[in-house]
């Protein structure tokens, strides 16, 4: 497993997002079928694919001649509970804003 760091380095990118979104929404795909996810060349996909296979986001098998890639459930395992470990934090900072905002409207 990667660290998140490199995890989210990885997703941060437009392109990389759209390829995860896309392996989540319609499962595995082949690169040529993601290559429809922006208008960039077939190379720039496989680097696109590089990033997020060595990042641990995606997983890659080859089936004959092709490469079927899919997402990681690890990583997002991971990804799901730096966000619920964080939660309580986010709440209790919403909350605080809210309270803050409320008693400026008081005013």
């Amino acid at each position: 497993m990667t660290p998140l760091p490199e995890t989210f380095a990885a997703l941060a990118d437009d392109t990389r997002f759209a390829i995860v979104e896309r392996l989540l929404t319609e499962g595995a795909r082949t690169a040529g079928e993601l290559s429809e996810v922006a208008p960039i060349s077939a190379p720039a996909i496989s680097r696109h694919l590089k990033v997020l296979r060595e990042a641990g986001v995606i997983d890659q098998r080859v089936q004959g001649t092709k490469r079927i890639y899919s997402v990681n459930p690890e990583a997002l395992r991971a990804i799901s509970a730096w966000t619920i470990s964080h939660r309580a934090f986010w709440e209790g900072s919403l909350n605080r804003l809210e309270q803050a905002l409320q008693s400026k409207e008081e005013i």
